[in-house]
């Protein structure tokens, strides 16, 4: 499904890559998150993020990968590749990779060295004529790839590309930020493009306050993010918060540096939706702790959704 990034709305999913237990994609999960995806009434899904474990796999392996989601989803929703490479030979071969086998666009973050505005501009001046036309999606995320985006160089570099149609803000703190940047797109830009938040859901019911277009981020209740989405497009704000304040302790949990992906792993597995909590090599191994920690706190939000008579998922009691 082909849908223009400018005009998206809603919750995009970060998909997991799963591994089985010899490290190998597994391709059953894949298919089992793409259904929940689609279950969960997402408006696209982003494949090959930082959740994905991009860098860990070969050029064959996100081959393989773009193609089994592309296809499990194309009818449905829009998929957004994530293409950042440390090279833009390979970041060029995939993006044109992505759209030959279906995707709607990629998603591009600033790479690892870029240290002023006038090297980040150069960059994507790059990028754009590289991918050409491609629909893309820019992602601001300072913490993983230490490349720091003032105002002034993302409203050049939107003003500049009309082909970068979406904007995933990540930077925190990034309120005002995020703030400046919507009123400069509304006021002074001859063209829309979309913004989106991530940082795991943490200040979603802010940023939406703040005028962001949508969600995207891989927490491991995609259904809920949806769910507080529309709740607040309908002016039910209140019963937003609400919702989200219920799920909050899980989305903190799951934030954790070095630890938030393998426990957002083993929640979709205890859930069901994938086989195993691998993660690949070098990557967190739980411990008894904690799992102990986490069952704890799924047991918690299983409590407290019924004490609200609110719907339970399933696999957390």
């Amino acid at each position: 499904m082909t849908k223009e990034f400018k005009d998206m709305k809603g919750v995009i999913a970060i998909a997991t890559t799963p591994f089985n237990n010899e490290n190998l994609i597994d391709f059953e999960s894949v298919d089992r998150l793409s259904n929940y995806y689609i279950e969960s009434k997402v408006s696209g899904v982003t494949i090959l993020g930082v959740m994905g474990e991009a860098h860990k796999l070969n050029i064959e392996e996100q081959k393989s990968l773009i193609k089994r989601y592309v296809n499990n989803l194309i009818s449905s929703v829009p998929v957004i590749v994530g293409v950042s490479n440390a090279g833009l030979d390979n970041l060029d071969l995939l993006s044109k990779f992505s759209m030959d086998s279906g995707a709607s666009g990629v998603m591009v973050s600033g790479n690892n060295g870029l240290k002023n505005d006038d090297q980040i501009k150069s960059y994507f001046n790059q990028v754009v004529d590289r991918t050409q036309d491609i629909p893309i999606c820019l992602q601001d995320y300072p913490p993983t790839t230490n490349v720091y985006f003032s105002e002034t160089v993302i409203n050049t570099i939107m003003e500049n590309h009309p082909s970068i149609e979406m904007f995933k803000h990540e930077d925190s703190p990034g309120h005002n930020k995020l703030s400046r940047l919507i009123r400069y797109r509304d006021n002074h830009l001859n063209r829309k493009y979309s913004v989106f938040v991530g940082n795991g859901g943490l200040y979603v019911p802010q940023e939406l306050e703040r005028g962001a277009d949508g969600i995207m981020t891989g927490f491991a209740f995609t259904e809920m993010l949806v769910s507080l989405h529309n709740l607040f497009s309908n002016n039910d704000k209140e019963k937003a918060e609400d919702l989200f304040d219920i799920y909050l302790p899980l989305i903190r949990h799951e934030q954790q540096f070095g630890i938030g992906l393998g426990l957002r792993k083993f929640v979709l597995q205890k859930r069901g939706i994938i086989n195993s909590l691998n993660v690949r090599s070098p990557g967190p191994v739980l411990t008894e702790d904690d799992i102990k920690e986490v069952n704890n706190l799924l047991k918690r939000l299983h409590s407290k959704l019924i004490e609200k008579g609110l719907p339970t998922p399933k696999g957390i009691n």
